[in-house]
């Protein structure tokens, strides 16, 4: 396992992508984990989902640069945080990549597969409006680029109920491999602007934002 990619944002945002080669049992060996997580993990193996369990959580490890024991709990929506350090953290996952984001501010990111597939869902998290935008020339990069960015935001603001059709809105786009897209979420009085960065990176797409 090592990492594949490192971006720093800022002095206290970054994001890094670990391509995950190693054995189950490799990387449990380098984790600590207490009795709830150890109870948790033997949940999972069960396909690729204990690999990226345990590939993000030795991606935060390292990004964290600490031996010591790292307490990373979920909240009741879903969103991991650290009990005991001044940072925020965004986790994510596909295939053979982990991914993760740190800050002292809010963050998301996500990491997907970049697949035809796409195609015939894109109606269930993108409006008319954003549609008509997409350049057919990199159709399937694009919706990919749009879903990540929509990810991010939705996980850097952290709260469930928030519909990807409904409620973030994206507005149109150059793509060229990487680069940013302004999102809006939008829902009751809730009103909130985003920088969203996006990064083609091999055949995955990665979508970032620091709220």
């Amino acid at each position: 396992m090592a990492i594949a990619y490192r971006q720093q944002l800022d002095d206290d945002t970054e994001f890094a992508i670990w391509k995950i080669e190693e054995e189950a049992d490799e990387l449990y060996n380098q984790l600590q984990l207490n009795e709830e997580e150890k109870t948790y993990y033997e949940q999972l193996k069960i396909g690729k989902r204990n690999l990226h369990w345990l590939g993000t959580r030795v991606l935060l490890r390292k990004m964290l640069r600490t031996n010591e024991y790292i307490d990373c709990k979920v909240d009741d929506h879903g969103k991991p945080y650290l009990v005991n350090l001044p940072y925020h953290i965004s986790l994510s996952h596909s295939f053979d990549y982990a991914a993760v984001m740190i800050s002292k501010e809010p963050v998301g990111i996500d990491i997907e597969q970049i697949k035809e597939k796409v195609e015939r869902i894109a109606h269930k998290f993108m409006r008319k409006e954003e549609l008509a935008f997409i350049n057919p020339a990199n159709k399937i990069e694009e919706l990919y680029v749009c879903w990540c960015v929509k990810e991010a935001v939705y996980k850097c603001y952290g709260q469930k109920e928030i519909s990807f059709l409904h409620n973030i809105f994206l507005e149109p786009f150059n793509f060229e491999g990487h680069g940013f897209v302004n999102a809006r979420l939008h829902k009751g009085d809730v009103c909130l602007d985003y920088e969203v960065g996006y990064l083609q990176f091999h055949d995955y797409m990665v979508g970032y934002v620091k709220g």
